[in-house]
């Protein structure tokens, strides 16, 4: 089988005493009628390298130690999907290689192209054979899910555990996936 997992807030969480709820905000386009997301400005692009720094961007243990011992069967194939922008590539490889998460997954794909991150990672998907993924963007699942029917997604969030759709389910850890 092979697994697809975001990156932030499912391995790497936000910065501590930023409202989650605000870098949604920030992140995607307010007056489009489809989905679409930002390119932050230059000025913009400074303040988020700093916050993507990784002492402001803590591994999420709990997922970390639960992907690094489900790898650990190599029966399944195991990739991280994520569309952080170009800007952030030297951040994010520092993440990477600080938490050891090069070790875990056979692949890892970053949207360094600056693609829509939901245009991105349904391509992805399709080429990489997915068959189940975990984000915990709800609207970005919506999308692929509508084009990927075959397979199963995961919203990882705080509160809800539910089916939501036929291939939407709703968790609140990332250990329900299996």
């Amino acid at each position: 089988m092979n697994l697809g997992f975001d990156f932030d807030k499912i391995f790497i969480d936000y910065p501590p005493f930023i409202p989650d709820k605000l870098i949604d905000y920030l992140y995607k386009k307010r007056k489009e009628k489809t989905l679409s997301y930002r390119i932050p400005s230059k000025p913009e692009q400074i303040i988020r390298i700093f916050s993507h720094y990784s002492f402001l961007r803590p591994p999420i243990t709990e997922n970390v130690e639960f992907i690094k011992d489900l790898s650990k069967t190599k029966s399944d194939k195991y990739y991280l999907i994520s569309s952080r922008f170009n800007f952030l590539k030297k951040r994010t490889n520092v993440i990477i290689n600080k938490y050891g998460l090069g070790k875990i997954f056979d692949q890892m794909f970053f949207n360094f192209e600056n693609q829509q991150p939901h245009i991105f990672k349904n391509g992805v998907i399709k080429k990489m054979k997915i068959d189940r993924y975990v984000d915990d963007d709800l609207p970005l699942l919506k999308f692929v899910a509508e084009d990927n029917a075959s397979v199963k997604f995961f919203w990882l969030n705080k509160n809800i555990k539910k089916q939501l759709s036929k291939n939407i389910l709703a968790i609140t850890k990332l250990s329900e996936i299996i």
